[in-house]
């Protein structure tokens, strides 16, 4: 029973930051139908800069701060140079274009940050937390809490603010949304500078589990993109529910099989819920976009 309920800790735990990486996806692609491969990279910006910045004396406070603040800058960078360039070419030419910028952005951080892991003291203790006999460390509640966190404000965002509505009206008609006023400019640097400070709060997070380096937002980003997939591309609640999921099938696959077929068989427990449900478990049945 203890290794069970180890093996779905840790589940949920890699799950909340699959879920986080999936719910930057979400946004930008909620707004402008655009699926950003360079969203791994602003998790890994997160952890790495914030090990930069502590490096040099600052707070941990003040360091996780400056992290989001450079992944927001570099998420707007991205639109206004790579992006909107390019707002009238097919989405293959876009889906490239963020990879390129997704090599770019590993490049560059293996030349300021070295090719050697870095990592981060728990945020709030070393010593693990006992649940019927599993160790869970602290600062998987942080990373979990950090995720629901996340999602209320997104929800919050879509369903209670003037920003939300005009973010979902983008989605809906371009063209009506310009014609009511709305800058789409406005929000799709908003989308952007929000993806981009979602994935560097989870790389901040989990930094203290996992460590970090320069490429490790190349999985994430394979995973994220499959999570949102796998609980519907466009669904905040999708994208949650898709990332624990994934999370959980590949802590119990490692516990039970093997850890080198993790991978492997998350991504086919994947396509086997997409071949039955194309829109993934919670997508909608059809996007129509003008």
């Amino acid at each position: 029973m203890a290794e069970l309920l180890q093996y779905l800790a840790t589940g949920i735990t890699i799950g909340s930051v699959y879920a986080l990486v999936a719910l930057g996806f979400t946004l930008i692609y909620n707004c402008s139908g655009i699926v950003n491969f360079a969203q791994g990279e602003f998790v890994m910006i997160g952890g790495m800069v914030t090990v930069a910045l502590t490096a040099y004396g600052l707070p941990l406070e003040a360091a996780a701060a400056g992290a989001v603040a450079v992944a927001i800058m570099v998420g707007i960078a991205i639109y206004i140079f790579a992006v909107a360039p390019a707002a009238r070419a097919s989405p293959v030419t876009i889906i490239i274009i963020t990879i390129g910028v997704s090599i770019f952005l590993r490049g560059s951080a293996q030349i300021l940050f070295g090719k050697q892991f870095h990592g981060l003291k728990p945020f709030l203790t070393e010593e693990p937390v006992m649940i019927f006999g599993a160790a869970v460390q602290s600062q998987a509640f942080l990373v979990i809490g950090g995720m629901a966190a996340a999602s209320l404000v997104f929800w919050l965002l879509l369903e209670r603010t003037l920003v939300g509505k005009a973010l979902l009206a983008t989605a809906a008609n371009r063209l009506a949304a310009q014609l009511v006023g709305i800058d789409l400019r406005r929000i799709m640097l908003i989308a952007f500078g929000g993806s981009a400070a979602i994935g560097a709060i989870a790389g901040i997070l989990v930094t203290p589990i996992t460590l970090t380096s320069y490429d490790v937002g190349t999985m994430l980003a394979l995973k994220g993109f499959a999570a949102a997939m796998l609980g519907g591309m466009g669904s905040p609640l999708g994208a949650v529910a898709g990332g624990l999921l994934l999370g959980l099938a590949e802590a119990l696959a490692a516990g039970y099989l093997s850890s080198a077929y993790k991978d492997a068989i998350a991504f086919l427990a994947t396509f086997a819920v997409l071949l039955l449900a194309p829109n993934g478990l919670l997508g909608r049945r059809s996007i129509n976009r003008v």
